[in-house]
């Protein structure tokens, strides 16, 4: 463990114990200061097994991520309006220090998952190979049509998805709005030549590597969510109408089931934002990464996101 991780550990601990102890400023700014510990912590066991991470390897783009990562989950919270799944308490009266609160969460939520995600690969020996490479190959050589057809009844299908809580608001429709970017995005980065599920299917090995790295990182960040949560003054509750009763930390059990494919949209849609901020002039060179891993030592225009 080199010495990033450990004051990313540390960093968790110590705020988590101090919450615990009722230490202010920890109960209020716990989840922030948690989730920077774990990317911290995340990225530094990363560097350590692959030599190559984020924010060692692609710190630029990083920066970018976490900027979007607010906007990103804005999204959610706009569609909150509709469904009224979660509210906040406890939080700071002094609206500036409540604007940086909601920011600073926010900006964490994109990079947690994908460091925890290749987190959870460093910890399975998955490591990303030349063959990632042949996807963009898939996608000159597919029927054109074809492409175009497939693709655009899926998104019509997320569309739809994203439609039908602002039509016809419930509480019941989250399900609607945790898989409809996905549906939506996916097929529009596949046809840009981003990475994307539809792409990976080609490749059955990358597919279920980049899959089962994401999945299983929406439900260990979804764990440590609720666990920073439970015990913070600044915090959300839930008014899922299902298994009220039956919770983990502020969490109905069926919640749970949400966080997983939470992180194949967080993949999707931040796919799409680099995809458009590539090509905006004078903004491609956050993309490049400067540090290649030895596995890829081609110029690349973007970090591989959960791989």
């Amino acid at each position: 463990m080199n010495a990033q991780a450990i004051v990313g550990l540390l960093l968790l601990a110590g705020t988590e114990s101090a919450t615990l102890a009722g230490v202010p400023p920890f109960p209020t700014w716990n989840t922030p200061i948690g989730w920077t510990g774990f990317i911290l912590f995340a990225d530094g066991i990363v560097f350590r097994a692959r030599r190559h991470s984020w924010l060692r390897s692609a710190p630029r783009e990083f920066a970018f991520l976490a900027l979007a990562s607010i906007p990103l989950w804005l999204a959610f919270e706009f569609f909150n309006l509709y469904i009224d799944n979660w509210h906040y308490v406890g939080l700071p009266e002094n609206w500036w220090l409540r604007m940086l609160g909601y920011g600073w969460a926010f900006a964490t939520i994109s990079p947690a998952i994908f460091e925890c995600a290749e987190l959870i690969a460093v910890w399975r020996r998955a490591e990303p190979g030349r063959r990632l490479e042949e996807r963009h190959n898939w996608l000159v050589t597919e029927p054109k049509v074809r492409r175009k057809v497939s693709g655009g009844v899926l998104s019509c299908i997320g569309g739809l998805l994203l439609a039908w809580p602002l039509v016809w608001p419930s509480q019941y429709l989250a399900a609607a709005v945790f898989l409809g970017f996905i549906l939506l995005l996916d097929p529009i980065n596949w046809r840009l030549g981003e990475e994307s599920l539809l792409a990976d299917l080609h490749n059955p090995q990358v597919f279920t590597r980049r899959i089962t790295n994401l999945l299983l990182s929406g439900l260990l960040c979804g764990l440590l969510w609720e666990f920073l949560n439970y015990w913070s003054t600044a915090k959300w509750h839930y008014t899922v109408p299902i298994m009220e009763n039956l919770k983990v930390f502020e969490m109905p059990v069926p919640g749970y089931f949400g966080f997983p494919p939470f992180a194949l949209e967080c993949f999707t849609m931040y796919v799409f934002v680099r995809a458009v901020a590539k090509r905006v002039p004078g903004l491609a060179w956050v993309f490049q990464t400067p540090v290649q891993p030895p596995e890829r030592p081609s110029p690349d225009t973007g970090h591989r996101i959960g791989l």
